[in-house]
């Protein structure tokens, strides 16, 4: 595997980092950019990674030589994809507790918001989260990576709960966690993140999102 970093648009600790040689400017860029994305919609169209370096080379209108000069492999190239969806699950959960921070002004308006754009962000990302989940469990360069994800992910959910800790009955800061881990696992379920299609319910998504909100938000305020 190359030593050499990878800079992207926006510079990560993630693997995509380390997988892959990103030239900066010129017919190499573009080159690079084609083959990038001919993998990207080869992922997202089979829902899996089976396709070959040849498809890359074909759709994507590069030679076999370029793909190898800048992933080296067909396993740094996949990663390179996953872990860019990585960074735009970051960017947009950035993106939506900023906005969050200035529209939701207390715990009852906050929940259902944070419900609906967080079940969003997972939904619009799911085809690469669902290829993630499955090469975590035997790649590190991609598991490293999406556990620092998650866990952003649930800091930032309990941060922005917890502005609200006054009005959450008992410990807020366990009831912020354990409301995230329900909404998470609730949401990933629904959307077979980690875990086979057959074990979605098929809910129907906005009603689950609204029911969903509604209960966390009477658990959040229950006394003790």
């Amino acid at each position: 595997m190359s030593s050499q970093p990878t800079k992207r648009k926006s510079p990560s600790p993630l693997a995509v980092e380390q997988v892959g040689r990103a030239p900066q400017q010129g017919r190499s860029k573009a080159s690079y950019e084609r083959m990038f994305a001919a993998a990207r919609a080869l992922m997202l169209e089979r829902g899996d990674e089976e396709f070959t370096l040849i498809e890359v080379s074909q759709r994507g209108n590069v030679s076999i030589g370029s793909i190898y000069l800048r992933f080296e492999s067909k396993d740094n190239l996949v990663r390179a994809v996953i872990c860019e969806a990585l960074e735009e699950i970051v960017s947009s959960e950035e993106a939506m507790f900023e906005r969050l921070a200035s529209e939701a002004l207390d715990l009852g308006e906050f929940v259902p918001r944070y419900v609906n754009d967080y079940a969003e962000v997972l939904r619009v990302n799911a085809p690469l989260l669902r290829l993630a989940m499955r090469r975590a469990a035997f790649d590190p360069l991609i598991s490293a990576p999406g556990k620092q994800v998650a866990d952003r992910s649930a800091a930032g959910a309990n941060r922005a709960m917890l502005r609200f800790a006054a009005e959450i009955g008992g410990d807020a800061a366990l009831k912020a966690d354990s409301a995230y881990h329900i909404i998470f696992a609730t949401l990933a379920r629904e959307l077979s993140l980690g875990s086979t299609a057959e074990s979605a319910r098929n809910y129907d998504w906005e009603p689950l999102k609204r029911e969903l909100a509604t209960m966390c938000l009477a658990y959040l305020r229950e006394k003790p």
